[in-house]
This record gives structure tokens, C-alpha cells and sequence, in this order.
């Protein structure tokens, strides 16, 4: 996996409801569902053109008991599992599953010192054969950290997993850092606002039509939560949450005919994103009139 290393390589919806999860992701970015459980797991991968892009289970009983919620996890494709949970240890962050072999690899999930959780993966035996294709409807197309303080964050991503800053010549007065591996840019990170209640990885999904995918989410019982934004280069994105409870956002072209805006009042950390662009750019909400 040496040309993967440091990429985002799979992602993971634990949920409470996988056949629901399945349908509403189905319809909204236009996965195809397919069961790949085993005796051990339940478990399903939702896929475009014939390949796997990501999978479903449910989220772990004892995770519930302990107050975890449906979410998005990334994999993070590494070359030496047991040099990068060493390495994790000493630069501060946390082993939340230690190295065991699962139904897509070996995995382990980890959490960074301001408690964002991800991924790790060698031996990856589902998506991406190599990286690229994230401009692809259906693909994963960007990564965004909410952190406590990016700028003290950063330091722990770039000694762990070999990541550059993107924009390292911008103003400081901006508040989003891009980030590359192996030359290509593939997310950003941001300090979240008080009223984000905790750190998180969010992960953006391609769709040829942003207005349409947003009105598929709120027919399908989810919640679109910030949106439509205009990026550069006429990409739109929008914030939502699955009808499990699951944040994500979608991004494309928009055919402007008018998705109501959203009520993002009521979602607090959402609420206060104000006009910040996953590009590190300051927009307008176009339905701000």
C-alpha cells in the first residue's frame, strides 16, 4: 500500500439502522447497496460503477451504552500499523481499537490529541485500488477536520501520516489550512467555534447535483443543516444529517432551482459556521437574499 500511504482510503457509516442508512445514502448520492456480510459481521458496501466506496454496520452495542452516536469514519491507509500506534502514543493521541484484522483489513480506529477519531488500514481489501477518482460523482471528494485549535493540530498530522500544509503562504489571518499527501490536496482543517460540540472528521460527497441531492435528504428524513454555498470553480456544497443522526456533506454543481433555506438555526454548530468554505475561501450563502 505504499502508493496509498497517508491517503484516505475507506470510510465507514456506523449506524443504528444499516437497511434505512443503506436506502437514504442510496438515493441521496446514488450508491448501489450489496450485502457483504460474513457468519461474524453484518455488513454492507455501498458502491458506484461496480466498485466499493464505502461501508455500513451497526454501531456497537457497547458504544451506544456508552453514549456514542452514528457517525463517519475514515481509514487512513498506513504502511507499518504497529509503528503508527507507537507513534500515536508518543505524540499524544489515543488507541480507542487497538490492530485487529476485520473484514476490510487490518484496521484500528485512533484518536488525535483534541479528540477527532479516524482510521487507520493496511491491507486494505475493499475501495480505492489507488488513490484518485475523488473528483467522481459517488466518490469521496474532501476531508475536513473541526478542530479544537488547528494550528497546534497540524504538527501531529504531519509527523504522523506525512501530511503538508497545502497553503502555506496564506494570510494568518485565514482561518482554514489546506493539507496535502503525495502532492495532492485532499481536505482542510478548521478551529471549531464554542458551539460545535466536539471534534470531528466530516467528509464531503460528490453529486452531479447539489439542489437535487439536498431535496432527496430532506425527502428521505434527514436534514440539510447549512446550504447551498458556492465554492470556487462553481462547486456547491451543502451540510446535512442522515435520519440517524450521522453528519456529512455533499458537494457538486447546482441546477439553482431553489432548495428552501435550510433551517441551520436550530443545529447549533452549524448555526455559526457563518460563510466558511471548505476551500479556504469567504462566500456568500447564496440564500442569504
Amino acid at each position: 500500500m505504499a502508493d496509498q500511504s497517508g491517503h484516505f482510503v475507506w470510510y465507514e457509516l456506523l449506524t443504528t439502522d444499516v437497511p434505512s442508512a443503506a436506502a437514504f445514502y442510496a438515493e441521496v448520492v446514488g450508491w448501489t447497496a450489496k450485502d457483504a456480510s460474513s457468519p461474524e459481521l453484518a455488513y454492507t458496501l455501498l458502491t458506484t460503477g461496480g466498485a466499493p466506496v464505502v461501508g455500513l454496520m451497526n454501531l456497537p452495542e457497547e458504544g451506544v451504552r456508552m453514549g456514542a452516536t452514528p457517525r463517519w469514519l475514515g481509514y487512513v491507509a498506513v504502511d507499518d500499523m504497529d509503528v503508527m500506534i507507537a507513534q500515536i502514543r508518543r505524540l499524544g493521541g489515543t488507541i480507542l481499537v487497538s490492530p485487529t484484522d476485520s473484514n476490510i483489513g487490518r484496521i484500528a480506529v485512533v484518536a488525535d490529541p483534541q479528540g477527532a477519531t479516524f482510521g487507520l488500514v493496511t491491507g486494505l481489501t475493499h475501495g480505492q485500488s489507488q488513490p484518485g477518482g475523488s473528483d467522481q460523482p459517488g466518490r469521496v471528494g474532501w476531508h475536513e477536520l473541526l478542530a479544537e485549535d488547528r494550528r497546534r493540530i497540524f504538527p501531529f498530522y504531519r509527523e504522523l501520516l506525512g501530511w503538508q500544509q497545502a497553503d502555506a503562504g496564506s494570510d494568518p489571518a485565514d482561518v482554514y489550512d489546506m493539507f496535502s499527501v503525495a502532492g495532492q490536496t485532499i481536505g482542510g482543517m478548521l478551529t471549531k467555534l464554542p458551539s460545535v460540540s466536539q471534534t470531528c472528521w466530516l467528509h464531503y460527497f460528490n453529486v452531479e447535483d447539489v439542489g437535487a441531492a439536498a431535496r432527496r435528504v430532506d425527502a428521505g428524513g434527514g436534514r440539510v443543516l447549512q446550504g447551498p454555498i458556492e465554492l470556487p470553480d462553481d462547486c456547491w456544497i451543502v451540510r446535512c444529517v442522515d435520519p440517524q443522526g450521522a453528519l456529512f456533506t455533499l458537494q457538486g454543481a447546482w441546477d439553482r432551482k431553489g432548495i428552501e433555506r435550510s433551517s441551520a438555526s436550530e443545529v447549533s454548530w452549524s448555526a455559526r459556521w457563518g460563510d466558511i468554505a471548505s476551500q479556504g475561501r469567504i462566500v456568500r450563502d447564496k440564500t442569504r437574499r
